[in-house]
């Protein structure tokens, strides 16, 4: 996802001289294809983050469309200021590419591991916050995100990511997409989680459930009437993400469906890392299987929700929350 993402700063570059990209402190040899070619467009700074925002806005405010590449603490955590006063409040039009979304730095500890980025970045006005699933979807953003108004975060994953979105999925920045329609619980994905989301699917649906799936790459704006149209029609909604459960995904669909008011009683349920600061290192994978961010946690959810759901097994529907 990474590679795509900077092969197509290069690729759209090459096509629209607007297009700048700034670096902070990248491995050698990062875009050299780039740099040789448009040397004048291509800033490879030291580890100076604020001032690189702030040169990433003086451009923006001339009408250039810049790309800055960091790691994804240092692009939300270390630049916060900056990002809300010389981004966000002139609504410039900056595209924050964030390695390392999540538990991808895991061997590095928690001063690496981005956590808490969709959280930070859902807060300030302007902003808009897009999470990939895989390669595919990241090359159909980068393609969207050209003349996309505004300043847009977007949270890049390890890379070598299995594919899971065809060609046939269309992305549009702002919209959410189904990639399974059923009635008995709803599982809603951002970022590389869409893979669970798919497994689970497909083997709660040899148990007999049937469950939608519906993907939801940009965090800000919320596709608010696409998630409040599939939420009606089930009485079990999980989401998953590979974030804190405070301010992302989980916490942004939990705002929506405490003030939708459905008539019917629904279960819900945040999967994600609680509020701790990981105290474990490894791979990534081992900290997601940690805090339950796993296909078959997503799976032993929904079973017993749905449970709990069938009167036929004793239980009548809870109007409590998950």
């Amino acid at each position: 996802m990474r590679k795509t993402s900077l092969d197509m700063v290069y690729e759209l570059a090459k096509q629209d001289k607007r297009i700048f990209f700034i670096g902070s402190d990248l491995g050698v040899g990062t875009l050299q294809n780039f740099k040789e070619e448009m040397p004048d467009r291509f800033f490879m700074e030291g580890i100076s983050e604020a001032n690189i925002i702030g040169m990433a806005a003086g451009l923006a405010m001339e009408g250039k469309i810049v790309y800055v590449n960091t790691i994804a603490t240092f692009l939300t955590r270390r630049v916060f200021e900056q990002v809300v006063i010389d981004l966000c409040m002139h609504r410039v039009n900056v595209r924050l590419l964030g390695n390392g979304g999540g538990l991808v730095y895991a061997p590095l500890g928690p001063t690496h591991e981005a956590i808490d980025d969709l959280a930070i970045l859902r807060a300030i006005p302007h902003m808009t916050i897009v999470a990939p699933a895989d390669a595919n979807e990241m090359r159909r953003l980068m393609l969207k995100s050209v003349d996309y108004p505004g300043p847009i975060y977007i949270r890049i994953a390890k890379g070598f990511e299995p594919v899971v979105t065809g060609e046939e999925v269309s992305f549009d920045i702002g919209k959410a997409f189904p990639m399974r329609e059923g009635t008995d619980a709803l599982i809603m994905t951002t970022g590389v989680t869409l893979r669970n989301g798919l497994e689970a699917s497909d083997q709660l649906a040899r148990q007999g459930l049937k469950v939608s799936v519906l993907h939801v790459p940009t965090l800000k704006p919320l596709d608010q009437s696409t998630i409040l149209k599939y939420a009606a029609k089930v009485p079990v909604i999980v989401t998953i993400e590979e974030h804190t459960i405070i301010g992302g995904l989980g916490g942004a669909v939990a705002e929506l469906l405490m003030e939708a008011n459905f008539s019917a009683p629904k279960r819900f349920k945040r999967i994600g890392i609680p509020d701790v600061f990981p105290e474990k290192y490894g791979s990534q994978s081992s900290l997601m299987a940690e805090y339950g961010i796993t296909t078959d946690n997503l799976v032993k959810v929904i079973t017993q929700f749905t449970q709990v759901n069938d009167p036929a097994k004793g239980c009548a529907p809870s109007r409590m929350w998950g």
